[in-house]
């Protein structure tokens, strides 16, 4: 009997119905359909029942929770050691607890920015956690977002994120004038190299852009209160950007003068004014298979601040050479798959039921756009079997422009978008 993993049962039957769509020409034009496949022919979809497609059930039935629980987000976090392995009495003593976390807002004293009432520790002004959940009950805001390293080539995880928009933080310092952008860092043992530090221009703080969120101060995550693994007791969040403009464990900001950013990731030769990616990538593909055995596939998608109109889906003969001149298999044998509908439960949430005031959702609890931007989407493929022999099997995003990963930005220090490649060896 298969086991369907815990909590994916829900999954299964929301997508059960749409295996449907998913079957290229089986039955009698199996042999034709495999055939075409290994020669790079398009091959036709066709329309079988549900109860045809056990490889892809069982595959869809595997996928992940949409929603990452906290305790599986992959982690990516700085420092010697890493702040919040402290023993306890020392996360206390410099802040990292929610009792004793405490926030200054102050100008650059080198480059400054002219504000009424900075927010100190020395004059007891610096911001407290009870405090920050004092302007939550007014002005806090939750949404969906992929949490990506710009150099790593899978998300660390999808979550829900709440807090308090930076910007009403901000507004308490009475800014005046003479302020071109935001500095921000968090604690790193008390040590300045080992400062990590991100910054924003001070006009995205304030407006939001082609209806992104707001950049926020974030201390929830899934509607949990942060861990330190995840760069609590508070963090920033930036929904369009990348995991290095979401500093973990914020303590500081710094509002200066200066037109230029100081992020501490400009000395990797990295891109820091480029917003998330779309570009698919595998999740499960078998390695190898018996010759006309139907190959089951699924993947995710991130969507970048371009949208994704589809993913596609490849498979091509490392008998036949590839062209030199084609870097970015735009001559492959490409054919849709398809992007599961939004699921009934969302796991990592309570019930598996998003907040009601998500936004990006409606008050049903539906979202408003799918796919949505920022955040990840399930696909899924059944291909055709094939005859012995060994295959590269990749797949790829195309935006809502029309471009096909990796473009527009293929260049991997402003984000990972590279197609990859899976190798499947088809056995007698």
């Amino acid at each position: 009997m298969r086991t369907v993993p815990p909590g994916l049962d829900a999954l299964l039957a929301e997508h059960r119905r749409l295996t449907r769509r998913y079957f290229f020409q089986l039955g009698a034009a199996g042999a034709t359909g495999a055939a075409a496949w290994a020669a790079g022919a398009p091959q036709a979809f066709a329309d079988p029942l549900p109860s045809k497609s056990p490889e892809l059930a069982e595959a869809i039935a595997k996928l992940e929770p949409y929603f990452t629980p906290a305790a599986k987000f992959r982690n990516v976090s700085r420092g010697d050691p890493k702040p919040y392995l402290l023993p306890d009495d020392k996360k206390t003593e410099v802040g990292l607890t929610r009792e004793t976390w405490k926030l200054e807002v102050i100008s650059d004293p080198e480059n400054p920015a002219t504000l009424g009432k900075p927010m100190t520790k020395t004059d007891g002004t610096a911001l407290d956690f009870d405090g920050l959940l004092q302007l939550g009950k007014k002005h806090a805001v939750r949404f969906p977002k992929v949490m990506t390293c710009l150099n790593i080539g899978c998300p660390l995880g999808m979550g829900i994120w709440e807090g308090v928009p930076l910007r009403d933080i901000l507004w308490l310092t009475e800014p005046k004038e003479n302020i071109r952008r935001v500095f921000y860092y968090g604690y790193h043992n008390d040590d300045e190299k080992q400062i990590f530090r991100s910054s924003l221009p001070f006009s995205r703080v304030l407006e939001d852009p082609y209806d992104l969120p707001p950049v926020i101060v974030c201390y929830k995550l899934n509607g949990e209160w942060l861990d330190g693994e995840r760069g609590g007791p508070v963090r920033m969040v930036v929904p369009e950007h990348y995991g290095f403009k979401s500093v973990k464990w914020l303590s500081h900001i710094v509002l200066t003068n200066l037109p230029h950013a100081n992020d501490t990731y400009a000395s990797g030769n990295n891109d820091l004014d480029s917003p998330l990616k779309s570009f698919s990538a595998v999740l499960t593909c078998p390695q190898q298979l018996q010759a006309g055995q139907p190959l089951a596939v699924t993947g995710y998608a991130q969507v970048g601040i371009s949208g994704l109109k589809k993913v596609q889906v490849s498979i091509e003969s490392n008998a036949k050479p590839r062209p030199a001149d084609d870097p970015y298999f735009t001559t492959a044998d490409w054919h849709d798959a398809e992007v599961l509908s939004p699921p009934q439960n969302w796991g990592a949430v309570p019930d598996g039921k998003v907040p009601s005031d998500l936004l990006g959702f409606d008050e049903a609890g539906k979202p408003k756009t799918w796919p949505m931007r920022l955040a990840k989407v399930h696909w899924a493929a059944l291909l055709p079997g094939l005859p012995v022999g060994e295959y590269t099997f990749r797949s790829r995003t195309i935006d809502e422009q029309g471009h096909a990963q990796p473009l527009p930005r293929p260049f991997r220090k402003s984000g990972h978008s590279a197609i990859e490649s899976v190798t499947v060896k088809v056995v007698s």
